[in-house]
């Protein structure tokens, strides 16, 4: 034995997987999942900040293809997120549970105008970490039902 710790097995993610956000009420959302990408960016329109018990929360809405859904979470943040394109925009961030597959936990997700993008939530590394593999080759590895495309 070499004294290193054996590295537990992590369930791998493929590059696109269709995850919940339990809390909000909303399953089966489309993510790209990005290594390249810190944070996690959920599309949503940001209707109204407000405190309850003296916590900030942020009431938003969340809408793509036929889904129209409204959302409260704790504000966690409000910071300077870099797009792909270079460009820094100053965000909301919430903190609520993301399942992907059987694996639930807490993550923090900006949220941004994505409706020029394919998928409306994008899964950055610092969700995943710890916690997951990604199979850049393949989809769907954790996702129940697998859509056509």
């Amino acid at each position: 034995m070499t004294g290193k710790t054996p590295r537990k097995l992590l369930p791998a993610v493929g590059w696109r997987e269709l995850v919940d956000l339990p809390d909000i009420g909303l399953t089966g959302i489309p993510a790209k999942i990005d290594t390249g990408a810190r944070t996690s960016s959920l599309h949503a329109r940001v209707i109204e900040q407000f405190e309850r018990d003296g916590k900030p929360f942020v009431r938003f809405a969340v809408d793509w293809d036929d889904i129209a859904h409204e959302g409260v979470a704790v504000q966690v943040d409000r910071r300077g997120i870099t797009s792909s394109n270079g460009e820094t925009q100053y965000r909301f961030v919430i903190k609520t549970p993301l399942r992907i597959g059987e694996v639930e936990f807490r993550a923090e997700f900006s949220l941004a105008d994505r409706s020029d993008m394919k998928f409306p939530m994008l899964i950055g590394r610092t969700a995943l970490r710890r916690r997951f593999v990604v199979d850049s080759g393949h989809s769907w590895l954790q996702s129940p039902t697998r859509p056509d495309n």
